[in-house]
């Protein structure tokens, strides 16, 4: 029977596994029926967050969760999207600003087939909007009962202080939800986001907990690079040639080893590592196939022992990427050369 986890302050109660669908649509499966089917097994299951973007498969998988949700489901789950990535030509048609978010949300809520959001997120930070622009309109959302709740993904822990400290002196709804990415491979925001996340009392959805399929079992020494379209649109990420994929490639067989020990699944031993950390609430798993769903359903009943954890902690220290391409966000000062360069 599924356990489920209060969503930071909120009272929502939600399941530690969150059915990401970023893998529904053109991106991924591309039959809405098939896709709408493993929507409705992971509800089943007891799944009842349902996570998406308006940038997945340009708002495809949106319509397909609509479907899924249609005929009495929607009461029934906890419905999140996001908000921010590039939907067109216009320079406009994207961000963080004010104008994009009360035309966006309007998109979101008509493919979705619902009247109301219940976790609104603010994709990826945008230093160039005021984030009280941001906030500003994203409360006024939650005022006109569009939006029941505010969340960030992939944002700097000074971001997420921002963001509270808006809140407060400036009359804001509170950001609810931070959603990083965290995984066995990927454990940086272990050093300042989720630590900060528990600080502000915030709710976690971590990200990419197989590490982009890293962690599915796929990738072992000796066998072939695994065909995928995410390793095509993101080739540096998973070409196993380079340095720090080839770290990546090592710990990874570490860690299975240490699943098969432990009577274990890479899969579930990753997902069941990502739950258990006090400041995460839930760990967004993205099927594209019945298959994988069913790989990762029961991972949230998995408890890991203190000594298959300490060594773990072993094979990927504590606070470690060990690709700094798994970080999701780089921010301009470190990606842009003109802010470290006066004058220019």
């Amino acid at each position: 029977m599924t356990q489920y986890r209060t969503l930071g302050r909120t009272g929502v109660k939600v399941s530690p596994l969150c059915l990401g669908t970023m893998m529904f649509g053109a991106r991924g499966n591309r039959d809405h029926d098939d896709s709408v089917r493993i929507i409705h097994r992971a509800l089943d299951a007891g799944i009842n967050f349902v996570d998406t973007a308006d940038v997945y498969s340009a708002g495809e998988s949106e319509t397909i969760v609509g479907k899924a949700l249609a005929g009495g489901r929607r009461d029934r789950v906890v419905l999140a999207t996001k908000f921010h990535g590039s939907l067109g030509d216009d320079p406009n048609e994207r961000g963080n600003s004010r104008r994009w978010i009360v035309r966006e949300v309007e998109n979101s809520l008509r493919r979705l087939g619902t009247d109301r959001i219940d976790l609104y997120q603010v994709h990826r930070p945008e230093p160039e909007t005021d984030f009280d622009e941001t906030l500003g309109a994203l409360t006024d959302l939650v005022r006109q009962g569009k939006i029941r709740y505010i969340g960030t993904s992939t944002f700097e822990p000074s971001a997420i202080v921002e963001g509270q400290w808006i809140a407060e002196r400036r009359g804001r709804e509170r950001v609810v939800a931070e959603q990083p990415p965290y995984s066995l491979l990927a454990r940086g925001v272990e050093r300042e986001v989720l630590p900060v996340a528990q600080r502000y009392g915030l709710g976690v959805l971590s990200w990419s907990p197989l590490a982009g399929g890293w962690l599915s079992g796929r990738y072992r020494k000796g066998a072939e690079q695994p065909v995928s379209g995410r390793a095509d649109r993101q080739a540096e990420r998973f070409d196993i040639a380079s340095p720090e994929n080839t770290a990546k490639l090592d710990a990874t067989e570490a860690l299975a080893r240490l699943a098969e020990e432990a009577g274990l699944t890479l899969v579930h031993l990753a997902l069941a590592f990502v739950l258990e950390h006090p400041a995460v609430t839930s760990a967004i798993i993205g099927p594209r196939t019945f298959e994988q769903l069913e790989a990762q359903l029961g991972a949230d009943a998995v408890r890991l022992s203190e000594d298959v954890l300490d060594r773990i902690d072993k094979i990927v220290p504590p606070g470690t990427n060990l690709s700094s391409r798994d970080a999701g966000y780089i921010p301009p000062a470190l990606s842009e050369p003109g802010p470290r360069r006066r004058g220019r």
